[in-house]
């Protein structure tokens, strides 16, 4: 038996406000989203003026980052990115249509080096949405920090 970390709503919202505030300093319209470690959602925050599709995006980010441990970027980087074509993940988007995604905006959150969930980013390009998540990931150390 181990100990299992989980996130909480009190955990994920200064995540979310410290994601907001770096959309707002590039000055893109973006959706958060923060899930534990199950892939569920513990908070999600559509900007004002972000699209509507970036909802189900960003959950499928989060969904993505948390179960596979990793950033969903890496799955199609060259040239050994696992979603590449010819490569051993190829396809792996089709086993959960609309839940997996495997380009950039989601990242694990890691304590104690244990996932214990993921974080999605949607409505910038990539460069956006990774510097947004970077944001969210430090807003994620803080809580860390804060808690000890």
């Amino acid at each position: 038996m181990y100990q299992v970390l989980r996130i909480t709503l009190d955990d994920a919202l200064p995540i979310l406000a410290a994601g907001a505030a770096k959309a707002a300093e590039v000055g893109v319209k973006q959706t958060l989203c923060v899930c534990d470690d199950g892939g569920n959602v513990v908070a999600l925050h559509r900007l004002p003026g972000a699209r509507i599709t970036g909802v189900e995006i960003s959950m499928a980010k989060a969904y993505t980052a948390a179960g596979h441990e990793r950033a969903t970027h890496l799955f199609n980087e060259p040239p050994n990115g696992p979603a590449l074509p010819g490569n051993e993940a190829f396809g792996i988007s089709h086993m959960l249509p609309g839940k997996f995604a495997t380009f950039v905006g989601g990242f694990p959150l890691v304590h104690e080096g244990q996932v214990v969930g993921g974080i999605g980013i949607s409505g910038g390009n990539g460069a956006q949405d990774k510097a947004v998540g970077a944001a969210m990931l430090a807003g994620f150390e803080s809580v860390v920090a804060a808690a000890r």
